[in-house]
């Protein structure tokens, strides 16, 4: 039993590795595009008016939610992850 708990926590260690990896990935973009977008002119921007620059905006927003939806997803199958393994060392320790 304890072989067959060690290769479900190894997989999903490797799970876990790849949602981060993934994570960080997306980080970089949102912060790339954040980047950009405070590199644009205040006044008078060249992005199609007022209606491109609000388009531009909302992509941001969009990276940066999906950023951070991600990091609570990771945060809740790591905690979900723990609570298992807490349950199987105590029945464990029980018998």
């Amino acid at each position: 039993m304890e072989q067959k708990v060690d290769e479900i926590l190894l997989h999903v260690s490797h799970s876990q590795q790849q949602l981060a990896r993934l994570l960080e990935t997306e980080r970089h973009v949102a912060v790339r595009m954040a980047q950009i977008i405070h590199q644009l002119p205040d006044e008078d921007p060249e992005f199609g008016g007022l209606d491109g620059l609000m388009d531009s905006s909302s992509e941001v927003n969009k990276s940066v939610i999906a950023y951070l939806n991600g990091l609570a997803d990771l945060q809740e199958s790591m905690a979900e992850l723990l609570e298992r393994v807490m349950k199987e060392l105590n029945g464990r320790d029980e018998e």
